[in-house]
């Protein structure tokens, strides 16, 4: 079960700078907009637009922003109509490589991809080829120093946590993403800290990878993160702790 939160876990610790952080409220709104136009802008009925904000208040991001994106999405406010898509493919290390986008103009968005893909080593594959490996379940990390083992197990498992994995210095709490709100209140409620929490696709195996793919591995993901279109992006790649620290 190794390796399932690995590249939420890397991403956290690098954390966002400054100069990124322009980007990451562009895709916070994007998502915030796209949901509030399927689902409406009422949080109480619209899961994926209360997941949305919960995130973009995660970072930080203004109030008046959110708002502006909810108005967005519902027709209030004039603006711009993005469209989900995906895209599969594989990278160093035969890993596979799902990448979820909202954009408003898929011919640039795929050729973008494709390069990305290309230039770190991997390939684009077709629709359908890896995305059968990834199930979509909530996901909440704590760092094993940081938490009451036993307090933490018994609260998410009454609250309905489908499993918990035990890593090398962490506790992954996964559960169904209908059931991620009550297990996530019934920790907070508990006053027990996690480092992360969201709803995202956990891979139903993973590939351990070596010094070498590992660096390539890391800079497509990071390159596919980095591009406007890109909303989300999953792998099922394992990095051993010792490797993380030579490469850090």
């Amino acid at each position: 079960m190794s390796g399932h939160s690995k590249w939420s876990t890397i991403k956290h610790k690098k954390g966002a700078t400054d100069a990124k952080r322009g980007k990451i409220f562009t895709k916070l709104i994007k998502e915030i907009t796209v949901a509030a136009r399927m689902g409406g802008g009422d949080l109480n009925g619209n899961p994926r637009l209360r997941a949305a904000i919960t995130a973009a208040k995660a970072e930080n991001m203004p109030k008046d922003n959110i708002e502006r994106g909810i108005k967005k999405g519902t027709g209030e406010l004039e603006g711009v109509n993005y469209e989900e898509t995906s895209y599969e493919g594989y990278g160093p290390g035969g890993v596979a490589v799902l990448v979820d986008c909202l954009t408003d103009n898929k011919n640039r968005t795929v050729a973008d991809v494709k390069h990305i893909f290309e230039r770190h080593g991997g390939n684009l594959g077709e629709p359908g080829c890896v995305a059968w490996i990834f199930e979509q379940k909530g996901l909440i990390l704590f760092e094993k120093d940081q938490v009451d083992e036993d307090l933490l197990l018994e609260t998410a498992l009454d609250a309905g946590a489908e499993d918990i994995n035990e890593q090398e210095t962490q506790f992954e709490v996964i559960s169904e993403p209908s059931d991620f709100e009550v297990v996530k209140m019934a920790i907070d409620k508990a006053n027990l800290k996690y480092t992360l929490n969201e709803v995202t696709k956990i891979p139903k195996n993973v590939v351990d990878l070596g010094a070498k793919k590992a660096q390539q591995m890391l800079n497509l993901m990071q390159s596919l993160e980095d591009n406007d279109d890109v909303s989300h992006v999953y792998a099922n790649f394992d990095i051993s702790d010792e490797i993380m620290a030579g490469l850090e």
